[in-house]
């Protein structure tokens, strides 16, 4: 690194931390979330808990439920998949790598590393099983090795299919498999040029034939040009038979976790959103993610809410751009949603989405770091997030940051995904019973193949 740059950097640090803390009394949840006056700072606050380690403890849940570790000693476990015959896949890795552009880049890049594991990326998915239903491993295997920053995991047909940061791949399973030998079959190559963000989220779609990527921006708000934006901060419908792809959806910044809804399976999106506008700007969002709608990056956000950063302007783009459904906070880092299904969790748990929290970096009151649920009625958000599992932060300290969320309905349980202890972490309500699996979803009509295009705004 540039000398002048270390030097500078106590100072960076200190003129970001006096920079003014957040307004507890803005409410930045739910369908109207309290958006304050733009703020854009030459050295953005920037803070983060550093790794302390659980040392015995275990994150906090709500009375009449528990919390247990599953497995521990994983390697930046990222997303998970719970496979039809129980055993839970974990993705790990840690890509990226895209050059600094800006001397605030190195320094957030610093700042952002000291909130991470030591441990190096796995590039591999491990397979946990739970032989005698006992809410514990008893088998744990490496079943793919060898990949390429795995994130996203999908299930159809007997075939598994594995989004890298560069290309989507599939497997061919067979139930009860505890490793998969090979490189398996590259269906498509996804967008990996620059990777500023690098994490590909996928989920199948309701029939099958379908499955939707998530691909972030290659910048906070287009600096490097929105040349090395084709083919980013979109959602990609990638046809499963063919490979073919094209733009669902446009202007989401970094959609990291994708989910079909139970209710009218609906594809849904948690979005990490824009920087450097002050520590309440701009809320990340969870959202419906209708076909063909731009939603609004880089020239807005939450709809009409004009980024006066962003030149040339865009009145025709802003105009264009649609209002998210829920809004989760402010820089809280979403990496992380599904459903509950057949009365989830119970309780206020029952009908809803789980939302994992990595946590802030960019703010000196630290948000984010749990996982909340938030509640539905008749398919949509209805009432405040709830929290769930916290206890992550402790004396300016994280013990955890929390990625993935996975439901699992035949076991009534919740899994966490935790990337700096390196645990997936079983929620589930004391006492629980057995439960027999979910019945298939119906198909969405109309979901056949369609030609591929490429018709994003920007």
């Amino acid at each position: 690194m540039n000398r002048l740059l270390l030097l500078a950097l106590p100072l960076t640090v200190a003129l970001a931390a006096c920079q003014k803390s957040s307004d507890p009394d803005l409410d930045q949840t739910g369908a109207r979330p309290d958006l304050p006056e733009q703020r854009d700072a030459l050295i953005p606050a920037m803070e983060i808990p550093t790794p302390e380690g659980w040392e015995g403890d275990l994150p906090t849940v709500p009375e009449g439920y528990t919390v247990t570790p599953i497995a521990q000693d994983l390697k930046i476990p990222r997303q998970m998949l719970v496979l039809p015959n129980g055993d839970l896949l974990v993705a790990e890795g840690s890509g990226g790598k895209a050059p600094k552009l800006r001397p605030k880049d190195i320094i957030a890049g610093l700042i952002k590393s000291r909130g991470k594991s030591e441990v190096e990326g796995g590039d591999r998915i491990t397979l946990l099983r739970d032989i005698d239903g006992d809410g514990q491993t008893d088998l744990q295997t490496t079943f793919i090795d060898g990949l390429d920053a795995p994130y996203g995991l999908a299930f159809v047909d007997n075939t598994l299919y594995v989004a890298n940061q560069g290309n989507l791949v599939s497997f061919p399973y067979t139930e009860g498999s505890t490793s998969i030998a090979g490189a398996g079959t590259e269906v498509t190559k996804l967008p990996s040029k620059i990777n500023h963000h690098w994490t590909k989220a996928m989920t199948a779609g309701p029939d099958g034939s379908k499955l939707y990527v998530g691909i972030g921006s290659n910048s906070n708000v287009g600096e490097r040009g929105m040349d090395v934006e084709e083919d980013r901060a979109v959602i990609w419908e990638i046809d499963r038979a063919s490979g073919a792809s094209r733009i669902f959806a446009s202007g989401l910044r970094n959609p990291t976790a994708l989910a079909i809804d139970p209710w009218s399976q609906r594809l849904w999106a948690v979005v990490n959103e824009r920087d450097e506008l002050g520590p309440q700007l701009v809320p990340d969002y969870l959202t419906s993610v209708r076909e063909g709608a731009f939603y609004g990056w880089p020239y807005s956000y939450y709809g009409q809410n004009v980024d006066t950063r962003i030149k040339p302007a865009r009145p025709d783009a802003v105009k264009a751009a649609i209002v998210p459904d829920y809004a989760l906070g402010s820089h809280v880092a979403s990496l992380g949603i599904d459903f509950a299904t057949d009365g989830g969790l119970g309780g206020p748990f029952a009908e809803g989405a789980f939302v994992g929290m990595h946590g802030s970096w960019n703010r000196t009151d630290p948000s984010g770091y749990k996982v909340v649920f938030v509640p539905f009625s008749g398919g949509r958000p209805s009432g405040k997030p709830i929290d769930l599992v916290t206890g992550f932060l402790k004396d300016g300290n994280a013990r955890g940051r929390p990625v993935g969320v996975t439901y699992d309905p035949t076991r009534g349980v919740l899994f966490v995904a935790d990337d700096v202890s390196n645990t997936v972490w079983r929620i589930a309500p004391r006492n629980a019973a057995r439960r027999a699996p979910t019945t298939r979803v119906t198909p969405v009509p109309g979901s056949g193949p369609r030609p591929a295009t490429r018709t994003p705004i920007g």
